[in-house]
């Protein structure tokens, strides 16, 4: 729970976010598993309105989600 709310915590993951989003080697269907339901999700709000989660809130878990899945799976080839 204190990682949860560490600014510095935070700041890799959206760090890790931005180097997997630039990176050649990623493929774009990999990145636009991220990036699609992330902009979805703040464009059509009130396609959800019984979802009690605020916009920052998606894209915080969708980030922790998406980075710990893409660098297990690109590991080697990103560094």
């Amino acid at each position: 729970m204190r990682k949860l709310l560490s600014l510095r915590h935070w700041r890799s993951v959206f760090v890790r976010i931005f180097r997997l989003l630039a990176a050649k080697e990623v493929r774009l269907t990999d990145k636009l598993l991220y990036l699609v339901p992330v902009l979805l999700y703040w464009v059509l709000p009130d396609v959800m309105p019984f979802v009690p989660i605020d916009d920052i809130a998606v894209t915080m878990i969708a980030a922790e989600l998406y980075t710990r899945y893409m660098e297990r799976k690109y590991g080697r080839s990103l560094k």
